[in-house]
């Protein structure tokens, strides 16, 4: 009789394996493991041991917690054509920047807001944007000043940063537009 553990266990196996790219017969190999032991294991027939996880862990460079994950839960999948994000008028939001949301997830705890965020034209920089989480940008286009408490870095096009949004932090001087930006935050959910 297949065990409910031993069905999701075998379940993530196989996704893993998959998802790497790897055929059976190779993750076997490269785990030390015979072939019908892994068939058994990712059709849940058998429950592995520690050992034979730790080798299937290795085999696909994952750590063995990963077999342990309910990814079952976690079907969110969101798909914004070019162009198509929805516009966002965000309340308090500084005149002049212009925000598209490009995606959302609803399960599991870590909230994420990707926008694309264009300067429009008469923009003004502005510095003291601060919330809670942490933020990445990636610079499309233009070049500015970029203050983050009281550090200060050039950044343009191809640049990145990546901080804790709870300092100050925001555009302090717009050297050439046109300016776009890919921003993206992560917060728990409470």
């Amino acid at each position: 009789m297949r065990s409910l553990s031993a069905a999701r266990i075998g379940a993530q196996v196989r996704a893993l394996r998959v998802a790497a790219g790897r055929s059976a017969g190779q993750l076997a190999l490269a785990s030390e493991i015979s072939a019908s032991m892994l068939s058994r294991i990712e059709r849940g027939l058998v429950s592995p041991s520690v050992e034979t996880l730790e080798r299937l862990a290795q085999g696909l460079h994952v750590p063995v917690s990963r077999f342990f994950c309910d990814q079952a839960r976690r079907t969110d999948f969101c798909h914004v054509r070019a162009g198509q994000g929805l516009v966002v008028d965000r309340i308090g939001a500084v005149a002049g920047y212009h925000y598209e949301l490009l995606g959302h997830l609803l399960s599991g705890n870590l909230f994420v807001e990707p926008y694309l965020v264009t300067l429009l034209p008469g923009a003004d920089p502005y510095m003291t944007f601060q919330h809670p989480g942490l933020k990445f940008l990636y610079f499309l286009s233009g070049e500015v000043s970029y203050r983050y408490g009281s550090k200060m870095v050039e950044v343009r096009a191809g640049d990145s940063l990546l901080f804790e949004a709870s300092a100050l932090h925001g555009i302090e001087t717009i050297h050439s537009g046109p300016v776009s930006y890919l921003s993206v935050v992560f917060t728990l959910r409470d």
